[in-house]
């Protein structure tokens, strides 16, 4: 059985043939210097093969797991460049790693097919969640709906960031204004949460759950670049990695 206290759960309407997990901080650090947790996480979370590790560098690719030759890259291999992942192979296990960015997994709604982003706000302005979408729909059963959850981020109350950041998303749509509220330092506190949301809406995804949690307000249970890295601290967080893969028949 999994111990529930390492792992969230999502709570969305994802058909039997799909299951995903997220972990918390009592499971452990997964980042690229984790390579002994990583080993670990098959057994710690009972999934069918090794994860598929990314090299994510907050860019728009998309990994399709369904033309790798080896699912568990690291560390014998060198892990894919990309910020997101699909698959429609039994088994395979996309993986992405987090700590503050928005990790969106999302899954056909007949189990054809699943994927993961990894959705920080660089990655979700450059289409991230777009490319990740339209090769899942490449994958999955044409015209089969698709399913999405949020999980755990840095919330809005929590994530300042400057105009750059705001024009990065308001220059080519205006509705991603209500995702900014204007601080009291002339700066903006931007909802990660939000802007998802818009665009999965836009590529006709609704049924979108999860994006409750604030990385940087739970420190028991989440790391967070931001609290982690803050003056006076400890340089460096872990990562938390979020997981979703069909299971293999009779599993």
């Amino acid at each position: 059985m999994i111990a529930r206290v390492r792992f969230i759960e999502p709570d969305w309407p994802a058909p039997p043939g799909v299951r995903a997990l997220s972990t918390l901080k009592a499971a452990g650090g997964f980042g690229p210097e984790d390579a002994g947790n990583r080993e670990q996480l098959r057994e710690l979370a009972c999934l069918p093969g090794s994860p598929v590790w990314l090299k994510q560098v907050h860019g728009s690719i998309v990994a399709d797991l369904d033309e790798q030759q080896s699912p568990g890259e690291f560390p014998a291999g060198t892990p894919r460049v990309a910020d997101a992942a699909v698959t429609s192979r039994r088994g395979v296990v996309c993986a992405i790693q987090t700590a503050d960015c928005l990790p969106v997994l999302l899954a056909a709604s007949d189990a054809s097919a699943v994927g993961a982003a990894h959705a920080g706000w660089r990655g979700l302005a450059g289409g991230v969640l777009e490319t990740c979408v339209h090769a899942l729909r490449a994958r999955a059963t044409p015209g089969i709906g698709v399913i999405a959850w949020l999980g755990p981020a840095i919330s809005a109350a929590h994530f300042e960031v400057g105009e750059e950041v705001r024009a990065a998303f308001v220059s080519t749509d205006e509705a991603a204004a209500e995702a900014f509220i204007r601080n009291p330092h002339g700066r903006w506190q931007c909802d990660l949460y939000e802007l998802a949301r818009q665009r999965l809406s836009r590529l006709g995804i609704h049924d979108v759950t999860g994006g409750e949690h604030c990385t940087y307000a739970e420190p028991e249970r989440f790391y967070s670049w931001r609290r982690d890295t803050a003056a006076g601290r400890t340089p460096g967080s872990g990562r938390m990695v979020s997981l979703v893969w069909m299971p293999n028949p009779g599993c």
